[in-house]
């Protein structure tokens, strides 16, 4: 039974956290609890979400996460039933840290043709709009998976 899912980025301050918000809204649909994390590769440790990130999901009516970025680690990783990243590098980072991970390591955008979310970090208010449909896409795909 799925009860951990972890979504991992960068710096943890724009697309995981965003997919965070998305991913428990969807999943919040269902009977089952599950808890949902994120993580960065490279975090911006204790740092709020990015203000962009933040506004664009209050513009499209979601709550964004009280957040305070956090450091990916292997505990984390051993802990998560199912682990999300958004670009395919993320990946082979993850297994560095944890090759147990394999096999429960996914693109967010798998159900997009193994699309990769591009980061919107330091680029105009369209590459977050770009970031926020991407993820949105690929959170209902993977909640329609996990059957929510």
């Amino acid at each position: 039974m799925l009860e951990r899912i972890l979504i991992v980025c960068i710096g943890n301050i724009c697309r995981s956290p965003s997919a965070q918000a998305l991913m428990k809204e969807a999943l919040s649909r269902g009977n089952r609890t599950v808890k949902i994390d994120s993580a960065g590769l490279a975090a911006q440790v204790g740092l709020p979400m990015e203000p962009t990130a933040r506004a664009v999901l209050l513009e499209h009516r979601h709550r964004p996460p009280e957040h305070k970025a956090c450091q990916l680690n292997r505990a984390m990783l051993q802990q998560a039933d199912l682990v999300l990243v958004m670009e395919r590098r993320h990946i082979g980072s993850i297994y560095r840290i944890a090759p147990e991970a394999r096999g429960k390591t996914f693109l967010l955008g798998k159900w997009q043709d193994e699309a990769e979310i591009q980061d919107p970090f330091r680029r105009d208010r369209t590459a977050f709009e770009q970031a926020y449909r991407q993820i949105r896409t690929a959170v209902e795909a993977w909640a329609a998976r996990l059957g929510h």
